[in-house]
């Protein structure tokens, strides 16, 4: 069977240019985890090292250019001496007036 070499099928992995996040809840969940380490005194490095992170992937949590996993949001919680519900509550509040309504 020919197949026409023009057409292009994406048999695995996202659509072109879709994100593998929520570009919003990413920056708001950064931002918590910043002001609530920052709070505490605590360094970037520091952060990272307690809860296992890189310390080059918690500044991209920070700046909302990575998405942290579940694992990686409990490790957190724990090393700021908190709950993921927390880190959660702290994300929501910093969300966009209109965020629930562009879902």
């Amino acid at each position: 069977m020919d197949k026409d070499p023009h057409l292009k099928i994406r048999l695995r992995g996202r659509p072109k240019g879709a994100t593998s996040f929520d570009a919003a809840a990413a920056t708001a969940f950064g931002a918590a985890i910043r002001s609530m380490r920052t709070a505490q005194g605590l360094s970037q490095e520091t952060l990272a090292g307690e809860a296992g992170i890189e310390r080059s992937h918690m500044g991209k949590i920070e700046r909302g250019q990575h998405m942290p996993s579940l694992s990686a949001i409990l490790k957190l919680a724990t090393a700021l001496g908190c709950t993921a519900a927390d880190l959660v509550a702290s994300t929501e509040a910093l969300l966009p007036p209109d965020y629930y309504g562009a879902l």
